[in-house]
């Protein structure tokens, strides 16, 4: 990405561009689509989308809430100047700024390629005073976001071309509202493909479908149609104290939603084919340094129970003929939520350090590799069963402290002891915490996923903005 510094009389520029190894109609319609501002919102400094109405074409307006440090503020913009396949501008509406304008240029270079130019004219109040302090900072954080909006766009772009010719998918999705759900939704409709979130109310809105696992309710006639299906809700494992009530929701929240949907896919006639499940690393238990692949059996701990009772669920599918995959989720890197998003606030304030030894092994994955790896099984047909999600490079406790300390410019010099952390947590101290799984995505490997970060420096420099 190229960027540059210009100024003058009345406000200030910023110039960001790329080159995309795609024809420009299809960079400019990954824009036009559905989900492509959540997509491009960097999860260090998320932006919610509160309202939209219409596209980019003008006159379309987007409405969205946003974050400066601890504070939030609102900020509306309206799109115009639509030119397809060649420009479209938003302008603000209402925000913090006195004027506001990003020019989306999209231009032909070559046979398959393409060029984004994002240019910012901003102007600040009382620019002539405020620039002096407030524009370096505005450009800092210019420079950081658009350094990531084009990886992501250029990485998407090259995952939806790796299937020419397949077509769109209807995909319905469980626990949308979840970190992974939120991020696949986005991901998946600026592909092209029509998403419909399984929600649980009675009344969903467009595209939506009610459903209520614990009471058994899912309307079969509404997942007629669909081509796959994404399960990824399930009560939260990593928080709280594991109380007997606390134990029997995260279990039951997995065996009884996915129970419910592969009995009711194996119950039709032209239901989905495809049915990609969640579960977790945790299936293999407390291992040592031992490599965990996806023909090794499940540990003895509360979360090996967890993890193969969820998965057993999905039989009903499998025997039925459906294609189901197990996805065996590792600490999926994001600092929108999980593990990362938890360790951030200590290590901002200096108080990083690694859990207990720092000897246990974290089999860990970047958010767009959960992504990827999503992806990859709806069109693999090779791929079913139990699959590892996981980058080939597992890393101990001390190691990923470490690394997060050194890309934070905070070293990690404040361990938590073992017993602390037992004190605590207690049963869920011990078996997501101080356990140690060391894992290997071989399927994956052998079925020719290629991974984004496979170092874990990569990954956190990415989804934290460090360049």
């Amino acid at each position: 990405m190229k960027n540059k510094k210009t100024e003058n009389k009345t406000g200030g520029e910023f110039h960001a561009s790329s080159r995309f190894p795609v024809p420009v109609g299809e960079l400019f319609q990954w824009h036009a689509r559905p989900g492509a501002l959540e997509r491009l919102s960097p999860p260090w400094d998320p932006v919610k989308v509160i309202e939209k109405n219409g596209g980019i074409d003008d006159g379309g307006t987007v409405r969205l809430k946003m974050k400066a440090g601890p504070f939030s503020y609102p900020w509306t913009a309206r799109h115009r100047d639509y030119r397809k396949n060649r420009l479209f501008r938003d302008y603000q509406v209402k925000g913090p700024l006195a004027e506001w304008v990003h020019s989306h240029i999209f231009s032909h270079r070559g046979t398959g390629s393409s060029c984004l130019e994002d240019r910012i004219d901003f102007r600040f109040y009382f620019h002539r005073i405020t620039r002096f302090f407030l524009e370096p900072v505005i450009r800092k954080k210019l420079e950081r976001i658009f350094r990531y909006r084009h990886s992501i766009t250029r990485e998407d772009l090259k995952i939806h071309a790796s299937v020419p010719g397949k077509k769109k998918m209807k995909i319905a999705v469980t626990g949308s509202g979840g970190v992974i759900g939120s991020t696949l939704i986005p991901f998946l409709e600026t592909g092209g493909h029509e998403v419909f979130p399984m929600v649980r109310r009675k009344r969903g809105k467009r595209n939506e479908i009610p459903w209520d696992p614990s009471s058994g309710f899912l309307d079969r006639e509404l997942l007629k149609g669909i081509d796959a299906v994404i399960h990824l809700s399930g009560e939260p494992i990593g928080s709280g104290i594991w109380s007997m009530k606390k134990k029997e929701r995260i279990i039951e929240s997995r065996r009884g939603s996915t129970g419910l949907l592969a009995s009711a896919m194996a119950g039709m006639k032209r239901g989905p084919r495809v049915l990609i499940s969640a579960s977790a690393v945790g299936y293999y238990g407390s291992r040592g340094d031992a490599v965990m692949t996806e023909e090794d059996g499940p540990g003895e701990d509360f979360i090996s129970r967890v993890c193969r009772e969820w998965e057993d669920a999905a039989a009903p599918a499998a025997k039925k003929g459906i294609r189901v995959v197990l996805l065996r989720l590792g600490i999926v890197l994001t600092p929108a939520g999980g593990a990362l998003q938890r360790l951030i606030p200590a290590f901002r304030a200096g108080l990083g350090g690694r859990m207990g030894s720092g000897r246990q092994y974290m089999s860990w994955v970047g958010i767009d590799d959960v992504l990827g790896s999503i992806h990859f099984a709806l069109f693999n047909r090779g791929l079913h069963g139990p699959v590892n999600v996981v980058s080939p490079k597992p890393v101990t406790n001390r190691e990923l402290t470490e690394t997060l300390g050194r890309i934070m410019g905070m070293p990690a010099l404040f361990p938590v002891p073992s017993w602390i952390i037992r004190g605590v947590f207690g049963e869920m101290g011990k078996e997501v915490l101080l356990s140690s799984t060391r894992v290997s995505p071989e399927k994956l490997i052998h079925e020719g996923y290629s991974f984004r970060h496979e170092a874990l420096a990569d990954a956190l420099r990415h989804v934290l903005g460090k360049p």
